[in-house]
């Protein structure tokens, strides 16, 4: 990966592999599915570090990738951009819990 992680990138590099506007349900529904496995693997806290192959297959990690493509892949899919999302929605909760 030659660039910096971010949201921006995160969703630009999705929208390139995949990207199809004609399935925000299916993105939707894929999102919850991978909640429900997030869900399962967090009840059995099956963790990289503790996996004896050092795979991510099966872990916290994995769904919780699988979690942030969806919620990537459904922004695009509406024309969002998370990033500015974020900033707008931490001025709010900034407001709403006296944060500075």
């Amino acid at each position: 990966m030659d660039k910096p992680l971010t949201i921006d990138y995160l969703q630009e590099y999705i929208k390139k592999t995949d990207y199809n506007p004609d399935m925000k349900q299916h993105y939707f529904y894929k999102l919850i599915e991978e909640v429900g496995e997030l869900s399962e693997v967090i009840r059995k806290n099956k963790r990289l570090n503790d996996n004896e192959n050092q795979t991510i297959k099966g872990t916290i990690e994995e769904e919780l990738y699988d979690v942030l493509y969806y919620v990537a892949a459904l922004a695009n899919v509406y024309e969002i951009n998370l990033e500015e999302c974020f900033k707008l929605k931490e001025e709010l909760n900034k407001e709403k819990w006296n944060k500075k």
